[in-house]
């Protein structure tokens, strides 16, 4: 079968690899009809490359028909339409039972130190065969793929897989009270998703990004949205207290990451690494390995006294150094973390299933590209190139 395949630094390949087969009775064998193209994604294409071996097959939002199922498999049957979640996630364990499915005890990469596996992503988190793909293995079928009925089109339901179930959880780690407000660092799809969620709870939301095209996205659906280039980073703080009675908001979701500018010596060091053999690179990240802080930094900022910080941004390094001082004066509340995809999907696969497209995530994707694209699309995803927010494969 076809998938897209991590082969080196910046070099994704569409290749031709075996096909998925029934390992363990609880398998299923899901042909993929839709799969997204994810910020995350973007890590794997640079810097996390010391953790990914060439063949390895990426992806982790995929969503299909349900072609073969295993001996002990009871729920599931040929012919479901389901999504799979980016969790790898047994949803029986002692963290699953407590909603924390992207710890699942069962899946935990103890060698690695890092929690679930996840589907498409690197020796970090169980080099699990991706969704960027004709066809992937899914394991524990009774608990783990969403089953979504037949009829809407796959963009009503694919983005259950993490884009959906990482903004909601990123609203609900905000803990924003009724009627307060929500600033969004960062427009690309979790963060303008964040912004619909939050917006629909109505609270008043303020989104920063430096694209245009995102931030139109914003300002569409009702939110305030602030340009990080005409404002500049030293003077964001201060505009959104003007827009909130001198306090800030009541809390910040950081949607961006390691992936923000304005962090120049954590940029040199990423880029030093880069010639470094693979052994050396893969130790520095995992033990002394810094992120570009930058929108961490501006969300400890711009927050109320008092007020959370919820990071959704994929953060990797090891020794970051944070405003403690700071952060313990403001007695700011930090949660964060991989979304626990199946926490979550019930309550929004009920509000998908609505016959008004609320969160307008049929028109989400600003792409829908054959698999064979996906070269092309990788490289335009990270240079924020042809307008591209989202993109989607059709296979």
């Amino acid at each position: 079968m076809k998938a897209v395949t991590w082969q080196g630094r910046r070099d994704m390949q569409v290749t031709d690899v075996p096909d998925p087969r029934i390992e363990e009775p609880t398998d299923a064998v899901v042909r993929i009809t839709s799969t997204g193209l994810c910020g995350s994604d973007l890590h794997l294409y640079d810097p996390f490359t010391p953790f990914m071996e060439p063949g390895d097959v990426v992806g982790h939002e995929p969503m299909g028909v349900v072609e073969e199922v295993g001996a002990e498999v009871s729920r599931l049957k040929p012919g479901d339409r389901v999504v799979v979640p980016f969790n790898v996630s047994c949803g029986t364990c002692w963290t699953c039972s407590r909603g924390l499915h992207s710890q699942c005890e069962t899946t935990q990469n103890r060698d690695q130190g890092t929690g679930a596996s996840l589907f498409g992503y690197s020796k970090l988190y169980g080099q699990v065969p991706g969704g960027q793909a004709e066809a992937m293995r899914v394991p524990f079928a009774d608990t783990l793929p969403i089953v979504v009925p037949d009829g809407p089109p796959d963009d009503r339901f694919l983005y259950l897989s993490d884009v959906l179930p990482t903004a909601w959880q990123a609203v609900e780690y905000a803990g924003v009270p009724d009627g307060g407000s929500l600033l969004v660092l960062g427009a690309g799809p979790i963060g303008d998703m964040t912004a619909r969620i939050a917006a629909r709870r109505g609270l008043r939301v303020i989104v920063v990004d430096r694209v245009a095209e995102r931030l139109q996205r914003v300002t569409a659906r009702g939110g305030t949205a602030i340009d990080l280039d005409e404002v500049g980073a030293d003077q964001l703080a201060e505009q959104v207290r003007d827009l909130t009675d001198g306090r800030g908001t009541d809390a910040v979701v950081d949607a961006v990451g390691m992936e923000a500018h304005g962090s120049p010596v954590a940029e040199t060091m990423q880029k030093a690494l880069a010639v470094l053999p693979k052994a050396a690179e893969a130790a520095v990240l995992k033990n002394a390995g810094l992120d570009r802080l930058a929108a961490l930094h501006q969300a400890i900022e711009c927050v109320r006294r008092g007020g959370t910080i919820s990071i959704v941004g994929v953060y990797g390094g090891a020794a970051d150094p944070l405003p403690m001082m700071q952060m313990f004066d403001k007695q700011v509340t930090v949660r964060m973390g991989q979304a626990n995809v199946r926490r979550w999907s019930g309550d929004i696969l009920d509000l998908l299933r609505q016959d008004e497209d609320v969160l307008g995530v049929e028109s989400f994707a600003t792409h829908h590209l054959p698999l064979e694209k996906a070269p092309w699309a990788y490289s335009t995803f990270r240079d924020k190139g042809d307008g591209m927010v989202k993109a989607v494969f059709r296979l």
